[in-house]
């Protein structure tokens, strides 16, 4: 299998919106990180993407792979979804950089425009405040609220 086949396969999964196929593709050391989340590990990263897509009933995602060297692979993908706090339309264009080790995701790296997602996920309060330090901190603070929340929820009987 090549690099570039273990991530087409984790997007795969990810357009069926099947979390489990999705972290079946993450290496047990995995590490992932992005503008909304910032760091997580295996575990967090895995409920992190079954919980948006456990949120999200329009999801629609597309991605190409751009480049694959060595042990990485860089890709571009879009997400349409709508948010689901404040029910806006969502467009996010998103690079990301993976790292494959023993034909499983290693590393994870997502990078997008906080501020253009914020534009589109808040409204008139992203544009005006979207860009600012403490307005990107105070979504990273919820989203990991919610993620705590989230996982709390899954490991309760």
């Amino acid at each position: 299998m090549t690099q570039a086949a273990v991530v087409d396969r984790f997007y795969q999964a990810f357009a069926r919106r099947d979390a489990a196929g999705m972290a079946a593709c993450y290496h047990p050391q995995a590490t992932f990180v992005d503008p909304a989340f910032g760091p997580l590990d295996r575990p967090a990263v895995c409920a992190m993407w079954a919980m948006l897509l456990g949120r999200s009933a329009d999801l629609a995602v597309t991605h190409q792979v751009l480049s694959e060297a060595g042990s990485t692979v860089m890709t571009r993908w879009e997400a349409c979804y709508t948010f689901t706090r404040t029910g806006r339309p969502v467009h996010n264009r998103i690079e990301a950089t993976f790292t494959i080790e023993d034909n499983l995701i290693r590393s994870h790296q997502d990078r997008f425009g906080f501020w253009a997602w914020a534009r589109q996920a808040f409204g008139p309060i992203g544009l005006l405040l979207g860009w600012t330090p403490w307005f990107h901190a105070k979504v990273q603070a919820e989203a990991l609220r919610a993620l705590a929340a989230y996982q709390a929820k899954a490991s309760s009987p």
